[in-house]
């Protein structure tokens, strides 16, 4: 029963992955591009460590995860506002945006 919940969260969460870099391909527009990004790569990332938490059974490794999957959720949204607002910026000076 434990491989087959390793397996849904880690497939599940390389299907997010996969889903966040098809999005960061082909998505038109820099918010676009950075709600892919952050979302699903947040997620897909998510999904793959509690896959390795499940798998390992440790106290050590949950903790770890858990620990990363904080960081992550603390990380990613100030990574998006950081990328919106150099673009932001770029357009308001004329120039393209440096993520098209």
């Amino acid at each position: 029963m434990t491989a087959l919940i390793v397996s849904l969260l880690a497939i599940s969460g390389g299907l997010f992955g996969l889903f966040a870099g098809l999005g960061v391909l082909r998505l038109p527009g820099v918010l676009n591009k950075m709600h892919a990004s952050t979302k699903a790569g947040t997620l897909g990332s998510a999904l793959t460590l509690a896959a390795a938490a499940v798998h390992f059974g440790e106290v050590s490794v949950t903790v770890r995860v858990i620990a990363t999957v904080l960081f992550l959720l603390l990380t990613a949204p100030i990574a998006a506002h950081m990328i919106g607002r150099a673009a932001a910026r770029a357009l308001d000076r004329g120039k393209p945006s440096p993520i098209d």
